[in-house]
């Protein structure tokens, strides 16, 4: 019996989700001693985030090169926010004062 081949993004989330693991472990079982593997930990771990979230975003019968480029655009959305945040941060702390 023939296996059916995995989409792109099943192996996509896959391996997202064995890279949040290996954040995870990072951060939890390196000694503090090793704070550079620590860092390392968090930010496989955020970037896995932020990518599972762009490729559970795309539906699943979709071809390989329109899901890179969808992706593509959800996190360059999810970065536009992020720095329009940034930038209000000064001008809303004056706000309060």
């Amino acid at each position: 019996m023939a296996q059916a081949r995995k989409t792109f993004q099943e192996r996509a989330e896959s391996i997202l989700i064995l890279c949040m693991l290996l954040g995870i472990a990072l951060i939890a079982f390196t000694p503090l001693q090793y704070f550079e593997f620590i860092q390392l930990g968090l930010v496989i771990l955020v970037a896995s985030t932020f990518l599972q979230i762009a490729v559970g975003n795309i539906p699943r019968d979709i071809p390989f090169k329109k899901g890179i480029v969808r992706i593509a655009i959800l996190l360059s959305i999810i970065a536009i926010v992020f720095v329009i945040g940034i930038l209000l941060v000064p001008v809303l702390s004056q706000l309060g004062r």
